[in-house]
């Protein structure tokens, strides 16, 4: 892909900001060159490429600011997008905490953290075509009761983000992603049952095979026939790694800058203190090597880092950005996540559940009467409250061995509990994306059934 909105370009516009009245000033571009195939029983159903490029500004007025974005890189276009940025700056309220980073603050070198791969870039379209073919096929030829396929698909991402400010900074990073995902549907009798895999990567190699992917989602596919309700109790529960995933996600709301400052989480002033069992460790790493949530500075130009936010069941940090951390009086976790428009928003780099010592069949074994939950149904988390509900499905575990397949259930609990209640923490843990936890055993939780 063409790269075009260079450093120069976009410190020129951060500094023509000032000289037009903006207090500070920062200019955002990102290109991405887009492909995304997907096929069904075989044939292609839908092939799209696209490429965008875009610039945002943010400027600052004397404690107000606002932004624009536009995809005209014309001096006109640059002109206008600059002036209208300061005039909407100045009918805005002041919020005195609305500053860019420190001088300081700010990240000294660009890392390389490997978020870059030419055998992506460099890969044909036969080839991305292929692939999901492939998917798709090693699902249908893993039983004869895959009996008909969602489809499956492969794409592929390669961009260029650039960042420059008034305070000082100036930086860029390339990175490339490809995924694939297939969703073969398995039938027996009057039953069927949907299963899906992916996996997601920075470089081709750390990509999980076709055919592994393809088998993986057959397999649970057909894991889910003859699945029935269970009686309403509360039981042990123990999530799988990617359920546990879906767990993970929804803490980061109650644990990120925006949610404490406004005081809408269970978390509110507790940090420092023991909120789960000592076996969790909870961590957010932005400079992992080639990880997805990998970058060498975010969205506010400080350099990215390794923040521990659970230490052995104690609090130790909040996930915030410049703003969340001046309205906590706390430092910034290099955590700000922004596209073109918009104030930095607090994200995740790489967030996980460190892994643990059991195996997921030791744990499962640890059980005599409990649920094995593989995936979760729609949302009911309240981070306010820590309350917590989801529709799932999975396996009913009798005497240590997975018995029968359920569904239709809900689980349910409050998230203190939850936390204070992992009896053990699997060594399965693998990155397919930014979040990435392994297999959990709960104490207790309430199933919601027949």
């Amino acid at each position: 892909m063409t790269m075009n909105l260079s450093i120069d370009f976009l410190s020129d516009i951060a500094d023509r900001s000032i000289k037009l009245g903006a207090t500070d000033a920062e200019a955002i571009g990102i290109e991405t060159t887009e492909f995304h195939v997907e096929v069904r029983l075989g044939q292609v159903e839908k092939l799209q490429e696209a490429a965008s490029r875009g610039i945002g500004l943010r400027v600052l007025y004397e404690g107000r600011q606002a932004s624009c974005s536009t995809s005209d890189v014309s001096s006109q276009a640059i002109n206008e997008l600059i002036s209208n940025a300061i005039e909407m700056a100045k009918r805005t309220s002041v919020d005195e905490d609305a500053l860019l980073p420190s001088r300081e603050e700010l990240a000294k070198e660009i890392i390389d953290l490997k978020l870059y791969d030419p055998a992506i870039s460099e890969l044909p379209t036969e080839r991305k075509i292929e692939m999901a073919l492939d998917c798709e096929m090693a699902a249908r030829a893993f039983d004869p009761r895959i009996a008909n396929s969602e489809g499956s698909a492969c794409s592929t991402t390669i961009g260029k983000l650039s960042l420059a400010t008034s305070a000082g900074f100036a930086g860029e990073y390339q990175g490339t992603l490809c995924g694939l995902i297939v969703a073969p549907i398995a039938r027996e009798g009057e039953q069927m049952q949907v299963g899906y895999w992916a996996d997601r990567h920075r470089s081709l190699a750390a990509l999980e095979s076709a055919e592994e992917i393809g088998k993986e989602a057959a397999r649970r596919a057909l894991r889910k026939l003859g699945a029935r309700k269970v009686p309403t109790q509360e039981v042990p529960i123990i999530f799988e790694s990617s359920a546990a995933e879906e767990l993970l996600s929804d803490f980061f709301e109650a644990v990120e800058g925006t949610s404490i400052f406004r005081r809408a989480s269970f978390l509110v002033g507790k940090l420092g203190e023991q909120i789960a069992a000592k076996e969790l460790n909870i961590i957010d790493d932005g400079q992992m090597p080639g990880a997805v949530g990998s970058r060498p500075f975010d969205g506010e130009g400080l350099v990215t880092r390794r923040t521990v936010v659970v230490q052995d069941g104690v609090l130790r940090s909040y996930l915030l950005n410049t703003y969340t951390a001046r309205k906590l009086g706390l430092n910034s976790t290099a955590n700000a996540a922004r596209g073109l428009a918009g104030a930095p928003g607090v994200g995740v780099s790489n967030f996980f559940i460190a892994p643990g010592v059991s195996t997921p069949d030791e744990m499962i074994a640890s059980v005599k009467n409990g649920f094995y939950v593989t995936e979760m149904i729609g949302f009911g988390f309240n981070p306010v409250t820590g309350d917590y509900s989801r529709g799932a499905a999975g396996w009913w575990i009798e005497n240590g061995r997975l018995a029968f397949p359920v569904e239709e259930v809900t689980i349910a609990g409050n998230f203190r509990e939850i936390l204070s209640g992992i009896e053990m923490i699997g060594n399965d843990m693998r990155f397919r994306g930014k979040i990435a936890a392994p297999t959990i055993k709960i104490k207790r939780m309430m199933v919601s059934g027949e």
